[in-house]
């Protein structure tokens, strides 16, 4: 099965290394929300400790945090002739495969921490509703450029059906 992913003089797109920051800040607000909320019960009740779970909560999220740049790193694409390969993730790998014909909806959309860096998330749907792909942190110009010749390929493949 990996040989047929790794194809000969084709290489995985990545996306950019600024994308670690939105994910990590998305990580963070998260973290900080989780750890006042698992604190309010010590604070009330005066019980040592109930401390000990937003310390829990702290260890869990610096460890998923410790993982962001090496799950963006597993992020890439190929555009195939006939297709498009999405792949994402470390221990659980998800390899996605969108016919260019399939597509019928192909957006840019851009968070506040993504546009303060120039990124963009692309997102394509098709009529299955398990295969909406998102490709994040994309450089704007690169998201826009992509996203045009998606739609043209998607209507030249469309034609025949």
């Amino acid at each position: 099965m990996t040989d047929r992913l790794q194809l000969p003089g084709i290489t995985w797109l990545r996306v950019s290394p600024k994308y670690v920051v939105v994910d990590v800040s998305g990580y963070v607000v998260f973290a900080v929300i989780a750890i006042v909320v698992t604190s309010i019960p010590a604070l009330v009740s005066q019980l040592t400790p109930l401390w000990l779970i937003p310390a829990a909560v702290l260890v869990i999220m610096i460890i998923v945090i410790a993982f962001v740049p090496r799950r963006v790193r597993s992020i890439g694409y190929q555009l195939r002739d006939d297709d498009l390969l999405f792949r994402r993730g470390i221990l659980f790998q998800r390899f996605v495969s969108v016919p260019y014909g399939r597509m019928q909806l192909v957006d840019i959309s851009r968070g506040p921490v993504s546009r303060a860096l120039g990124l963009s998330d692309l997102r394509f749907v098709t009529a299955a509703a398990s295969s909406g792909v998102a490709i994040p942190g994309l450089p704007i110009n690169d998201a826009e450029a992509l996203r045009d010749r998606l739609v043209a390929l998607a209507e030249t493949r469309r034609v025949g059906l």
